[in-house]
């Protein structure tokens, strides 16, 4: 029975191919039932790798069913037929995705940026509450609904944390994930905290929001890496961002994740609250600074100018947030170009592989059997 018939059973009339992988794809449908069109994620068996039918498909099962959050995409209905395809009925994104829209438009206004990203920041501190990790957060899984609300999506790389004895959250040593938004200690291969991941994820996504381009360069992971490890983070100058924001971005994106801020901090940002602007940089460093160590904003220095790699909006770019002085200007201004916009790859479950993974590596993740 075909896949227009076996909906048809359940209440649901086939719509438009949303997206199509190795293994998987999307439909709209429009539900009898609730009266609204549905997307229909559907996933046959027979062509799935065994390690997404063992480990990845039941973790996104079990997920997907406690998961009941307004900034979360809900699912409806999971059924499964004899022949080995199993149906996820979800809501719709009728908007399309964070990162098409961001291309259409160009950089969200701050104001803009400041809701959209508290509404993913309390879906993510829900998750991270009930112990669940996303680790693929990214501009592709934020789904906007019709008011333009953010819509957390796609939960195949998720799991639940595990706590040792002591009930300390063990190291997670799986790669998953897209090159772009993944911390340098996941792309090194490091045993990393997995809740922590999340969060520099969440830095390159308010990045791209409110600067229309990717942080960093990821056509060269080694290259990428360096510059991520030295925690330097390059603003263009003609967004004319706030000293808020930057601080805000620039504490997510740290490169130590001991100190690299938790959700709860995120969401006790002053950037994040709602109406904030303007406030002065020592209000930052008491409010941002938490248990993690406080770091002083940095203001750009003048620097040669220097167009941006993306697309979108031609830009001139201001100087490093930090600059080690024992790097010339020849060897650091490359590495400071942010590149297009565009959807990245993932690098399990089937999909297309990112470029790179580890330093010079081979694109496997480290470790595709550990938690």
């Amino acid at each position: 029975m075909d896949d227009a018939a076996v909906l048809k059973r359940r209440g649901y009339i086939m719509g438009i191919n949303l997206g199509e992988g190795s293994y998987a794809k999307v439909k709209s449908a429009y539900s009898e039932r609730l009266k609204f069109n549905v997307a229909v994620k559907i996933i046959d068996r027979k062509k799935a790798p065994p390690d997404f039918l063992e480990k990845f498909l039941p973790r996104e099962i079990e997920i997907l069913i406690v998961l009941n959050h307004h900034s979360i995409i809900k699912t409806y209905e999971i059924f499964e037929t004899s022949e080995g395809k199993v149906y996820i009925v979800m809501e719709l994104g009728v908007q399309g995705d964070l990162l098409e829209f961001i291309k259409t438009h160009g950089a969200l206004h701050e104001d803009d940026a400041r809701k959209k990203f508290r509404q993913l920041s309390l879906a993510v501190k829900y998750c991270h509450d009930l112990d669940i990790v996303h680790r693929d957060l990214k501009c592709e899984n934020l789904l906007l609904d019709k008011d333009f609300n953010i819509k957390l999506s796609d939960f195949g790389f998720s799991k639940r944390c595990l706590r040792d004895d002591s009930g300390r959250l063990t190291l997670s040593k799986t790669f998953c994930g897209s090159a772009a938004y993944a911390a340098p200690e996941v792309l090194q291969g490091i045993p990393y905290q997995p809740k922590v991941y999340d969060i520099w994820s969440l830095g390159v996504i308010l990045y791209i929001m409110v600067c229309g381009s990717m942080p960093y360069d990821d056509s060269n992971i080694k290259k990428m890496l360096r510059v991520q490890k030295e925690h330097r983070v390059n603003f263009p100058r003609s967004k004319r961002l706030t000293d808020e924001c930057k601080d805000l971005i620039y504490r997510m994106l740290q490169p130590d994740v001991a100190r690299r801020l938790r959700i709860d901090e995120v969401l006790g940002h002053c950037w994040v609250q709602p109406g904030a602007r303007g406030q002065s940089s020592a209000a930052i460093s008491k409010e941002a600074g938490g248990s993690r160590g406080s770091e002083p904003l940095q203001t750009p220095e003048p620097g040669p100018d220097k167009k941006s790699a993306t697309k979108l909006e031609p830009q001139e770019e201001a100087q490093p947030e930090v600059r080690p002085e024992s790097k010339s200007k020849e060897e650091m201004l490359p590495a400071q170009a942010s590149r297009p916009l565009e959807a990245t790859s993932v690098t399990l479950a089937g999909q297309q592989r990112s470029k790179e993974t580890v330093e010079g590596g081979s694109g496997q993740p480290p470790d595709t059997h550990a938690e």
